[in-house]
């Protein structure tokens, strides 16, 4: 009896398309390299590879300021209302970088847009301690 292997003749005719279309995704739409485990190893001990850092995605949002409501006072709240914030007028607004205070600053208009003038830069001591 012959060996024979499990293999049909269609495997041999898949279209490119199909093929590509099975492969799976890495959710990467640009020419960049997808960083390998190298990338990632120290290169001196305590050190990360800073290449690797600065192509990491962060959230950044400003903060004006927080209030704490009952849900029955939420599901007054109407087009015109007004919502009191714990932040007095002229109090520096917070930047917050994926939900870390590291700076702080003030409104400005910048070519139609808002934007912010940093004041304040929290140390990254200070960062660190919030972590904990």
């Amino acid at each position: 009896m012959a060996d024979t292997e499990n293999t049909s003749p269609e495997a041999d005719n898949v279209p490119a398309e199909q093929e590509a279309a099975a492969t799976p995704s890495t959710g990467f739409d640009h020419a960049e390299p997808l960083p390998n485990a190298q990338d990632f190893q120290l290169s001196h001990p305590g050190n990360i590879n800073p290449d690797v850092l600065q192509n990491i995605s962060v959230t950044l949002a400003i903060e004006v300021g927080r209030a704490h409501i009952k849900i029955k006072d939420l599901m007054r709240l109407t087009q015109g209302s007004v919502v009191e914030l714990d932040r007095i007028a002229g109090e520096p607004l917070d930047l917050l970088v994926n939900d870390t205070v590291v700076a702080q600053g003030e409104v400005v208009l910048v070519n139609d847009r808002y934007g912010i003038r940093l004041t304040r830069v929290v140390p990254s001591t200070e960062r660190l301690n919030t972590l904990n």
